[in-house]
């Protein structure tokens, strides 16, 4: 599996890009978004990629971000949720932004994302919030196992949160980080002063 390609930007289309790595030339799918953002033919650029495999197809997607690479592959594992969806989705919803969506369960937002319905939303919505909650609950299991232990857990010493936390703390979970490595670098803001969004800003760059 490919992580990332890195080489000399050769081609800019619509739908995607070709890299020259070492004389071999990789067609890479991305956003208008993400392609706007890379630099000019015959730069160095460096892209994350997922790699899919299918019986008939083999494509190499590319992200400018870990977030936005994150967040194709939570989408494109929703039920109904296609790759060229997810990419439509990533050039027009930034990562922290659909993040908040779907914890404040804001359907307005994503319907406003081209092939996204009121029923595409709130499966959207429903399936993310829903495997945050069953990491929560197993966190929770052994949080409980540790007690009957006596042993001290790192959960046993999170940081106290308002509410304002605790949102940004399960969008970045939306966007798929652990929530130890979340509550890290959470603890080292300024929770009083800073927004929702400004918590999961500060937090990207913390976890990146």
């Amino acid at each position: 599996m490919l992580a990332y390609i890195k080489g000399t930007l050769e081609m800019k289309m619509t739908e995607y890009i070709v890299i020259d790595v070492g004389g071999l030339g990789y067609k890479v799918f991305m956003s208008e978004a993400g392609i706007e953002k890379l630099g000019n033919i015959g730069e160095q650029v460096k892209v994350h990629t997922f790699y899919r495999v299918r019986e008939d197809d083999i494509s190499i997607y590319g992200f400018n971000t870990l977030e936005e690479l994150r967040m194709f592959e939570l989408l494109i594992g929703v039920s109904g949720v296609g790759a060229k969806t997810a990419l439509t989705m990533l050039a027009i919803c930034e990562p922290t932004e659909f993040a908040l969506a779907v914890i404040s369960e804001d359907v307005s937002t994503l319907t406003g994302i081209p092939g996204i319905g009121p029923k595409s939303a709130k499966r959207i919505i429903l399936e993310l919030k829903d495997k945050i909650t069953k990491e929560q609950q197993i966190e929770e299991i052994n949080k409980e196992v540790a007690k009957q232990e006596n042993k001290p857990t790192k959960l046993q010493n999170a940081i106290k949160t308002n509410s304002k936390t605790s949102e940004a703390i399960a969008a970045l979970q939306v966007l798929g980080y652990n929530k130890k490595e979340i509550e890290k670098a959470i603890e080292k803001l300024d929770k009083e002063k800073l927004s929702v969004e400004e918590l999961i800003k500060k937090g990207l760059i913390l976890l990146g």
